[in-house]
């Protein structure tokens, strides 16, 4: 029995010019390249110029993708950007991108899931596809974390870059077995008891922008045990075991974390995928932008099967299981 399939035809990532390393940091705040790399394994991010803007990234990371999966723009007919960081309160950011890429057709929208925006973007836009509502979408993650974060805190500070990363899907039949490409199980997660845990303590309604606030600790606690018991629930319910997948992507939060979700569900380190060193924790944009990484130097190949997964703040965590 035939089914349909969100299958990727191509991605594409921005990163902004200015690259801001340890060192760096380290001349305006106490800290030092030994301090974070040793903790985090981060040794450089990204931050967007004064007149960048979150839509900027997405733009350019857009383009870069249709270009890859050669694609009109024209063609697609739904985009959802993951982001906590919008241009502006409204109008959504996905349709600055929509408008800058010349689509008058379709839909565009956020997606407000921090971290793990980008799964619950790429999720979402698998749902539509296979409801036949649409038939091509750009799904997005960037963010630009440098204007939420407070510069004279080195707990939080060192830790965030600017970036944004994005894939083109396309809804296809095919035959409904396991080596299918596309998406095939996808797993989403929140529990807004945690909200206090990751946060930024500004918004419209509170009447000021605020700075993120975090207490790691915590965050890295629960991030190893979710995300792991997430990743184990879309093998489960894909029917594969870890031993079929060829890589997992994880969101980019700190190298500690990632190895210690490994060691959990017994991954070797060679079949993870890691930016976190060059880019930091993009939040939505570290899954697409670690895709494309791994893409363009040609480590992730046709057929192969990758696992994705993300926590956020909220906390929200997320996998997704699919076939490149």
């Amino acid at each position: 029995m035939s089914v349909i399939r969100s299958v990727v035809l191509g991605c594409g990532s921005y990163l902004p010019e200015k690259v801001v390393t340890n060192d760096d940091l380290a001349a305006t705040i106490d800290t030092s390249d030994e301090w974070i790399r040793t903790r985090t394994g981060i040794r450089q991010r990204h931050i967007a110029a004064d007149d960048e803007l979150t839509s900027d990234l997405a733009i350019s990371a857009s383009r870069r993708a249709l270009k890859a999966a050669g694609t009109d723009a024209r063609d697609i007919d739904l985009i959802i950007l993951a982001t906590s960081t919008p241009d502006q309160t409204f109008p959504a950011t996905a349709v600055t991108v929509q408008a800058e890429l010349g689509i008058v057709d379709g839909a565009a929208f956020d997606i407000q899931a921090v971290c793990s925006g980008f799964v619950f973007a790429l999720a979402t836009a698998d749902n539509f596809l296979r409801a036949g509502n649409h038939k091509r979408a750009l799904v997005i993650g960037a963010e630009t974390y440098s204007r939420i974060l407070d510069w004279s805190d080195r707990s939080t500070c060192v830790l965030f870059g600017d970036g944004a990363g994005a894939v083109v899907l396309e809804a296809q039949l095919h035959p409904g077995s396991n080596q299918d490409p596309g998406i095939h199980v996808a797993c989403l997660r929140s529990d807004g008891r945690f909200r206090d845990k990751l946060y930024v303590d500004g918004g419209p309604s509170l009447g000021r922008c605020g700075y993120l606030r975090m207490e790691g600790r915590e965050v890295y606690r629960h991030a190893v045990v979710k995300t792991a018991e997430v990743m184990a629930e879309a093998l489960r319910l894909a029917g594969v075991d870890i031993a079929d997948v060829d890589w997992v992507v994880p969101h980019q939060a700190n190298q500690r974390i990632l190895d210690a979700t490994a060691k959990k569900l017994g991954v070797p380190a060679e079949r993870i995928i890691v930016t976190v060193d060059r880019h930091a924790n993009t939040s939505s944009a570290s899954i697409p932008l670690a895709l494309d990484v791994a893409v363009r130097d040609g480590r992730i190949k046709p057929g192969q099967l990758l696992m994705l997964e993300a926590m956020g703040g909220g906390f929200t965590w997320g996998s997704a299981l699919l076939r490149w």
